[in-house]
């Protein structure tokens, strides 16, 4: 696993070995930061929910983001993430929350997020109330974009909450919803 593109694009990342975690494949990932690209994104702050090895908001950091979240509930995970984080010199833009993400959307945010990424383990039953908590407790920018990882095999609404769904990507098994809220006018 690699960072794909910005000022630290080649660096390598690591992963844990085994099938703990689902990384996003880089195809998938250039398709979703170059979509991101036609919105002037990655910028501001970024919330990574379910952050794996905190490869997106790396990724997000390393192409302009200003700082980055990481909420993780598994502590091995969580050391890979900073590990990650010090490897690219980015621990400094980026803090690590050894949470569940429903504990760590119980408390509302300091200020609202640009972007929210959010690659859940496929099979998890409450993707949809977890997006739509993400709107409801104030977590996005008036302007800012949730995008969410999730299996072909599964629908999702395309409005949750206040939030309404602009684009869909697939690749094999893996697609990237994205979303905003209804109010905001972008293109993706």
């Amino acid at each position: 696993m690699r960072v794909t593109g910005g000022e630290l694009r080649g660096f390598n990342l690591k992963s844990p070995k085994g099938s703990q975690t689902r990384p996003m494949s880089d195809r998938l990932k250039l398709t979703l930061f170059s979509m991101l690209a036609t919105r002037d994104q990655p910028r501001g702050r970024v919330l990574d929910l379910y952050a794996g090895t905190g490869a997106l908001s790396i990724e997000a950091l390393s192409r302009g983001a200003e700082s980055a979240d990481l909420v993780e509930q598994n502590a091995g995970m969580c050391a890979i993430i900073r590990d990650n984080l010090t490897h690219t010199h980015l621990s400094s833009t980026a803090r690590v929350h050894k949470q569940a993400v429903a504990t760590f959307l119980a408390h509302p945010p300091q200020a609202p997020y640009d972007i929210v990424f959010m690659d859940p383990p496929y099979a998890d039953p409450e993707i949809a109330t977890t997006v739509g908590a993400v709107a409801e407790r104030g977590f996005l920018a008036p302007d800012g974009l949730l995008v969410l990882g999730h299996s072909a095999r599964r629908e999702f609404e395309e409005t949750i909450g206040p939030l309404v769904l602009e684009k869909k990507r697939c690749h094999g098994d893996s697609c990237l919803s994205f979303y905003a809220l209804g109010n905001s006018s972008s293109d993706i």
